[in-house]
């Protein structure tokens, strides 16, 4: 990657910072480019170059966040399969990234799960097709789980999937919100627990 190129993703990053904590602060609405660009510390024509308007920033801010989200999901499980850990271990593990990466991206978390239920924005289609590519990561690993016998064959892949990623999203919200004095460590153990409890249950009966 040229020098030219390094510069316009580190303003494209710092754009996302600026625009993430802007619009988790005030909403979307109430925030101009104007803000955007001082937040950020460019001038205002430096956001209409990298994008094309305030819904394009924000629907390529939610794109972006939610496929960094995938990769550590990806991540988690291919370093798991790495140290021939079991498909339990492998949904543990992306347990354990998911909290990881919320705990770094708060903000962003936030927007996206207030974004899920206003089905009117422009961005809403993006939304649902980055959403689908991480639950993906999740439902490959069910289906891996089932086809080594480890996990039942009755299990709804689809919908566990979904469930499991709306576990970590909803339970690392409210750890941020309502039990910030909690560890990782300590969220992610009970998380596990759940999980372990469920799945591995699961798996004995099948």
């Amino acid at each position: 990657m040229d020098s030219s190129s390094t510069r316009r993703q580190a303003t494209r990053q710092k754009l996302f910072e600026a625009a993430v904590t802007l619009i988790a602060e005030q909403g979307f609405s109430s925030t101009t480019v104007d803000e955007i660009a001082e937040r950020a510390g460019v001038a205002k024509g430096t956001v209409y170059y990298n994008f094309a308007s305030k819904t394009v920033l924000f629907e390529e801010l939610l794109q972006h966040g939610i496929e960094l989200l995938t990769a550590s999901l990806q991540s988690a499980a291919d370093e798991n399969a790495e140290r021939g850990g079991s498909h339990v271990d492998a949904l543990d593990a992306m347990v354990r990234a998911g909290l990881d990466f919320i705990s770094r991206y708060p903000s962003l978390t936030q927007l996206y799960v207030a974004e899920l239920w206003r089905t009117n924005r422009a961005w809403q289609s993006t939304l649902m097709m980055v959403r689908q590519r991480a639950i993906a990561v999740i439902e490959a690993e069910l289906r891996a789980g089932v086809a080594a016998h480890e996990f039942s064959g009755e299990i709804d892949i689809p919908l566990t999937a979904s469930a499991l990623f709306g576990m970590v999203l909803v339970a690392a919200l409210d750890w941020q919100s309502y039990q910030p004095e909690r560890s990782l460590e300590d969220v992610h153990a009970a998380l596990s627990r759940l999980l372990q409890g469920r799945v591995g249950r699961t798996v004995a009966s099948g």
